[in-house]
């Protein structure tokens, strides 16, 4: 009897101590480094990559909050975007030293977008603004498959409130 709850127990538990994922693991997902525009998800052409990440890293000297873009084909092992965008923010601030104000994640493939806010950019836009700023200006160009101009024109909104 004592045979088979051993045998039992080891069958129950051992699968999860080689299948269960850590947290390294999940950092593991997470690219080395970042720019201001990474497009992982290979949606724009390198020429908008350059621009975005020009005008990203100019607008930073001028409003001092630095807006980051991040494209992803795949958010596993995470199932909601949120909850990846989350992790990924507070991986890029502790394991890479970035300070993000404004995280925008998008994946094509999920066709969802999140962007995270931090507090000193709350005291500039509520997140009602962020939200909405993104429903008017970025989704509608995404829906019509123009990432480029749906980004662009939702930084530049972005910008302006936090100016």
């Amino acid at each position: 009897m004592k045979k088979i709850l051993f045998l039992f127990t080891i069958v129950l538990f051992l699968p999860n101590h080689f299948y269960a994922q850590t947290a390294a693991d999940a950092v593991a997902m997470f690219a080395k480094s970042y720019d201001y525009m990474n497009d992982f998800e290979k949606i724009l052409t390198p020429s908008q990559v350059k621009t975005l990440n020009d005008f990203l890293k100019s607008s930073e000297a001028k409003t001092s909050s630095k807006i980051l873009i991040v494209t992803t084909p795949s958010i596993a092992p995470y199932t909601d975007l949120s909850d990846y965008s989350l992790a990924l923010d507070k991986y890029m601030l502790s394991q890479l030293k970035i300070d993000t104000s404004i995280l925008i994640v998008i994946s094509k493939q999920l066709r969802q977008i999140q962007v995270q806010g931090v507090e000193k950019v709350r005291s500039k836009m509520s997140d009602q603004e962020l939200k909405d700023i993104i429903t008017s200006y970025v989704v509608p160009e995404l829906k019509k498959g123009d990432y480029y101009k749906g980004l662009e024109l939702g930084v530049k909104q972005l910008l302006k409130k936090i100016e």
